[in-house]
């Protein structure tokens, strides 16, 4: 009588199976959940904004997905604006870093603070610092409160005129600043 024997003969040398095999067991493939759709559906999408439950589709839908969601549906400009501050306020992980900011300004260098500060300025967004200096000093000093007292019209340009160059000398401060080593 023959004795079945329950030994393995794998002894887990590499040399007695194919390298990175570790079992004959089927695996689960997520199809994509677009009908008709027969590819790997890896990428999460949400069904309906803020919800919890989720699409799987393969990289061409899930593309084709992208193209036509509309992040802001429903919202005002006013809702939206609010929206995309509270979300862009603490996302320092994806700005670019400022002192490898090589590239000059009038290229997309420029945020849109400072875009909107140039503006108030009446600048172009390729001028030098030494120019916003020249156009704050200019337009500072012709609404300052202090020679036109009782104006208040002049009194909120003079505001806005200074605060569109403190936001541009903390850029310009940025831009030099340089880490050491």
């Amino acid at each position: 009588m023959a004795r079945s024997s329950t030994r393995s003969t794998d002894w887990g040398f590499p040399r007695w199976r194919a390298y990175g095999e570790a079992g004959s067991e089927a695996v689960t493939v997520r199809l994509c959940d677009r009908h008709g759709c027969t590819e790997k559906g890896d990428c999460p999408a949400p069904k309906s904004p803020n919800s919890p439950e989720r699409w799987y589709f393969c990289q061409e839908h899930a593309g084709e997905y992208n193209r036509g969601w509309n992040y802001f549906e429903g919202l005002t400009a006013e809702e939206a604006a609010e929206r995309e501050r509270a979300e862009t306020q603490t996302a320092e992980g994806y700005t670019e870093s400022r002192h490898n900011q090589w590239a000059g300004p009038g290229d997309g260098s420029r945020s849109r603070d400072e875009m909107r500060a140039l503006e108030v300025l009446g600048l172009d967004p390729d001028v030098d610092f030494a120019a916003v200096k020249l156009a704050w000093r200019k337009l500072a000093k012709d609404s300052h409160p202090d020679l036109r007292p009782g104006d208040a019209e002049a009194a909120k340009r003079f505001q806005a005129v200074q605060a569109a160059y403190d936001v541009l000398r903390a850029a310009e401060e940025m831009r030099e600043w340089k880490p050491a080593g």
